[in-house]
């Protein structure tokens, strides 16, 4: 069996870290065999080696291997793109096509991003798991295929099945051995080294010295969390290389480089189960505010109705601090004595509402608070009039001249004078 080492220098794999030999260890033990291998880990931390491992040291080694990202191919020729098309099976499929799993027979295909699988996809991919069977686009010959399957993605494969976006059963067949690589921020040994090995290789390609970085610059590189890991490491190492002319880098000038370094590196608050439905629950949450405020208002209606029929303050007045209390709280906050007194418990415009005599008693409680809307009403209507009639009288008859005071159109000021008969 080969080392670790040894692989590691073959495909120039960069560190010591741990939890990375262990990747490397478990992929060169899985070569042999024709298990399905998936590859789980952020992006940028170059799941791409361990699969060309697993290839390299199998027996398909000398047949063909074959890299798919399933990501970047759209969801409407995927199908086609992985497992061929007969002549006329769609529109501009003008000659029969091979996919993937045709050409690769006897060898290794890696999917990469295989969370971005569509779901109809992921089935046939399953077949092919299953029993090495599939079939071409628009054909009912079911072909087989002799090949290895080694996957890699990015996605919470658990998040992706309970969101019914990705079958269980694909996963655990493709996941017979799942290999984890470690993130960049906890291979915080490895980080500087993998640096200079790429400050070293922009260097000689493009024929300048190769930048150092001075002992706060190193302190800086460590704590960088490097959300896009070993591939915003390489970025950033070819952007010092490039633009700056002097070869030590200190702290200052490496931090110009780094995006967001100076944000906490504390862990956000995220709701972890926040669904496309959320936002219907929290519409009708504010609904429910509307109509209790409504209640509430119809509630200070009937108090106020109350008052003005029978004279009884203490007892509305009461009422009301109950009523006040269930609107606006009684979290310690103490009502203002001029808001609560029992000369004014609710005081409403002397514009809409005049003294008026009411029966002595209503059979029905609601009575009062349509007959209130009424006054109000008509209360409205009586001061447009006014309005109307003095505009008119001010501009001695120019519907034109009252029309521009009033703030409304001529059209809709006469017909107004028209309804009210003025």
């Amino acid at each position: 069996m080969e080392s670790i080492q040894s692989t590691k220098q073959r495909f120039e794999i960069i560190g010591n870290d741990p939890k990375l030999n262990r990747a490397i260890e478990k992929a060169i033990q899985v070569a042999p065999t024709d298990i399905s291998v998936l590859v789980t880990g952020e992006s940028g931390v170059g799941k791409e080696s361990i699969p060309k491992i697993i290839h390299s040291l199998s027996h398909r080694k000398h047949a063909k291997y074959i890299a798919v990202n399933c990501g970047a191919i759209p969801e409407g020729t995927i199908d086609s793109e992985l497992f061929g098309h007969e002549k006329g099976a769609f529109t501009g499929a003008t000659a029969t096509r091979s996919g993937y799993f045709e050409v690769a027979d006897g060898g290794t295909i890696f999917l990469d991003e295989v969370g971005e699988l569509p779901l109809t996809t992921q089935v046939r991919l399953l077949r092919v798991l299953e029993n090495g069977e599939f079939l071409k686009v628009g054909s009912s010959q079911v072909q087989k295929t002799d090949v290895r399957i080694v996957a890699a993605t990015n996605v919470n494969m658990f998040e992706a099945i309970k969101k019914e976006k990705f079958r269980e059963d694909l996963y655990y067949r493709l996941s017979t051995v799942e290999i984890q690589i470690p993130p960049l921020r906890e291979r915080k040994d490895d980080i500087h080294l993998l640096f200079r090995k790429f400050a070293s290789d922009f260097g000689q390609k493009y024929k300048m010295p190769t930048i150092r970085l001075e002992d706060d610059a190193v302190h800086l590189l460590l704590k960088y969390r490097w959300p896009g890991n070993i591939r915003q490491l390489r970025n950033i190492a070819e952007q010092i290389s490039v633009l700056e002319e002097k070869r030590n880098i200190s702290a200052f000038t490496l931090n110009g480089y780094l995006p967001n370094a100076h944000t906490s590196n504390l862990p956000a608050v995220v709701e972890g189960d926040k669904k496309e439905g959320d936002f219907s629950n929290e519409r009708e949450i504010l609904y429910k505010v509307l109509f209790d405020m409504k209640g509430d208002l119809n509630d200070l209606k009937k108090l106020t109705l109350e008052l003005l029929k029978n004279n009884d303050t203490e007892k509305v007045q009461e009422e009301n601090e109950n009523l006040i209390r269930k609107i606006y709280g009684s979290n310690g906050e103490q009502i203002e004595e001029e808001e609560t007194s029992s000369t004014e418990v609710l005081q409403l415009p002397e514009t809409h509402i005049e003294p008026i005599v009411r029966p002595p008693i209503q059979e029905d409680k609601y009575h009062f608070a349509e007959e209130i809307e009424e006054e109000e009403t008509l209360s409205l209507q009586d001061k447009e009039i006014e309005l109307i009639k003095k505009s008119l009288e001010r501009n001695h008859g120019k519907r034109k001249a009252a029309a521009s005071e009033l703030g409304i159109s001529e059209r809709t000021l006469y017909r107004k004078i028209k309804q009210y008969d003025l």
